[in-house]
């Protein structure tokens, strides 16, 4: 199989492949839009978005999983955190290390699970994710994991979205990129790779599609209470929206996209 990922055997389970197909994106993950931030506007609006879940960092300790490169840990380091970021891919936490030290940022990167983080039982403050829910292949056994990591007040604040749902209006995007010319595959995503992707999918627990209902009741049964999804992230989308093609722009402003806070009693 094209990008070193192996076939899935016996003995290589959906984790493995999980983590071997983000190992392989590593190389460019930095190059695409909703990874990497690039622009000011853009970081501003992240930084409003946690400020108005989490306040300021105050030295407060922040586990940032699935951190690939380390975005959102920079992010959090920059409002005052003591940060973490876990990654099980060796190849993101590489670049993740030389972004930190390139910048000089006091951020600890540690190789991990983010459902089974060998992490001490409550000793952060704050947990964040982005873009991780959707692929996770047990939920309720990863929210109850996050639960126990958290100090008693602790928040957990997650940025996902239903990636996979069909709508009526994501079809007629299509057509328009199929006559636009814009439809083949992104220039990051070979077509072995997206087979990976695509085959992932079909096996992980959000098959259908991370609904922000279904999270918020599995939050509830891992012991998480004062939830809240804020739908509010157009300021984000329409600053990443400038850098992408005017159909994907539109995509993405359609997505269902959320933000979830919850707190540990």
């Amino acid at each position: 199989m094209d990008e070193g990922l192996p076939l899935t055997t016996s003995n290589y389970s959906l984790r493995d492949e999980i983590r071997d197909y983000w190992s392989a994106r590593a190389a460019t993950f930095d190059e695409q839009v909703g990874h990497e931030i690039f622009s000011e506007a853009e970081r501003e609006a992240w930084r409003e978005l946690f400020l108005r879940h989490l306040g300021p960092g105050e030295g407060r300790r922040a586990l940032d999983l699935a951190s690939g490169t380390g975005v959102i840990s920079h992010l959090l380091h920059g409002l005052g955190f003591q940060v973490t970021g876990l990654d099980w891919s060796e190849a993101m936490l590489s670049r993740a290390r030389a972004k930190a030290e390139t910048r000089g940022a006091d951020i600890r990167f540690v190789m991990g699970d983010a459902e089974r983080t060998l992490e001490t039982p409550e000793s952060y403050d704050v947990i964040v994710t982005r873009h991780l829910v959707w692929t996770l292949v047990d939920p309720p056994a990863a929210f109850r994991e996050w639960h126990s990591l958290l100090k008693p007040g602790g928040k957990v604040l997650i940025v996902d979205g239903d990636f996979v749902s069909d709508t009526f209006i994501k079809r007629m995007i299509r057509v328009l990129q199929r006559f636009s010319g814009n439809g083949a595959s992104a220039p990051h995503m070979p077509d072995a790779m997206r087979e990976t992707h695509e085959r992932i999918l079909r096996q992980v627990y959000f098959s259908k599609g991370a609904q922000a209902a279904e999270l918020k009741k599995l939050l509830r049964e891992a012991g998480f209470s004062e939830i809240a999804v804020d739908r509010d992230l157009k300021r984000i989308h329409r600053e990443q929206a400038r850098h992408m093609p005017l159909l994907k722009g539109l995509e993405r402003a359609i997505q269902h996209r959320y933000a979830i806070a919850a707190v540990k009693r």
